[in-house]
């Protein structure tokens, strides 16, 4: 048994008595963003990472166009979500496939909420280098999906990247007398489309329905959110990734009621059909994806719940 004289009670008491100052000290320090937000994983032998972008806020009224307020927030309570106000995720992938690293959209830019704008500094914090990048693939022309193709003052953020996107997402936007036939809180998408692609000209290329965009890498068209929308397979061996972009905004919401139709989607309609064949593939062939306005990681698995969807997170591994 270890002696403890009265010097060490003293000692320790004293010290014991700094705890409390120390723990107040720490938590009066200044409230600091999260972790570094990225995360990796395999597709056969391809390298994905996730880098997250931040998030937007939203007003939970007029989110969804087909559907009582109310009942849209007890959804969103049922998954523990706010029901005050609605929080809207930015994740980009990249996918490393041993010959070039592709990355699909390219975020806010920092030029749209305060909340966003996280990428730059996450991408450096995953070691990925904008100048590695060889490909964007745009899934669709909407702000927060094409805002990070340029800095502010109109520079290309990506100066050796060539810029993909479907033939009809191109044609849509790129055709300024398709305004009057936009929804008209899209109709800002025309001048946005000009200005993001105006420094990567030269350097666009346009692909059909389900085309080969590169090697492992597959389009599979998905329209309604967007004229062109547009979700990209990943295989490499035996693995696969469906890349679902918008096909929903959050799951836990339009996963899970997937005819609603949200204030962000084109053609409502479409778009409900376009999330009913994309969920009910992905859940068939148990396939693992990511998407665009999933909770972080954002990497997981759809599976059917009654005549809906449910998005079920994959194991973190280290």
């Amino acid at each position: 048994m270890a002696h403890v004289n009265r010097r060490d009670l003293a000692l320790g008491a004293a010290a014991f008595g700094l705890l409390p100052a120390v723990a107040a000290a720490q938590g009066a320090a200044p409230a600091a963003t999260q972790a570094p937000g990225f995360h990796r994983f395999k597709v056969g032998g391809f390298t994905v990472t996730v880098v997250n972008d931040g998030f937007a806020r939203r007003n939970v009224e007029g989110l969804v166009l087909n559907a009582p307020v109310e009942e849209v927030r007890t959804v969103l309570a049922e998954s523990f979500l706010p029901t005050d106000h609605y929080i809207g995720p930015y994740n980009v992938t990249f996918v490393d496939t041993g010959r070039m690293l592709v990355m699909f959209d390219a975020g806010t830019g920092a030029q749209m909420a305060p909340t966003a704008g996280r990428l730059s500094a996450n991408m450096q914090a995953a070691g990925i280098d904008p100048a590695r990048v060889g490909l964007i693939v745009i899934t669709h022309c909407h702000q927060d999906h094409i805002h990070g193709l340029t800095t502010a003052d109109g520079q290309a953020v990506f100066p050796n990247a060539e810029v993909a996107l479907a033939e009809p997402e191109y044609a849509w936007w790129a055709d300024a007398s398709n305004a009057t036939r936009s929804p008209e809180g899209q109709r800002v998408n025309f001048a946005n489309f000009a200005r993001r692609f105006a420094p990567y000209q030269g350097r666009i290329r346009r692909f059909g329905a389900e085309a080969e965009i590169a090697p492992g890498l597959r389009a599979v068209a998905a329209h309604g959110h967007s004229p062109g929308h547009t979700v990209v397979h990943v295989a490499d061996g035996n693995e696969q990734l469906l890349l679902l972009a918008d096909i929903t905004h959050r799951p836990e919401l339009f996963a899970r009621r997937p005819d609603y139709v949200s204030i962000f989607d084109f053609d409502g309609q479409a778009a409900a059909a376009s999330r009913r064949r994309i969920l009910d593939r992905a859940a068939a062939d148990r396939v693992r994806v990511a998407g665009y306005h999933f909770p972080f990681p954002s990497n997981g698995y759809i599976a059917r719940e009654g005549n809906a969807f449910r998005f079920v997170a994959a194991d973190w591994n280290a």
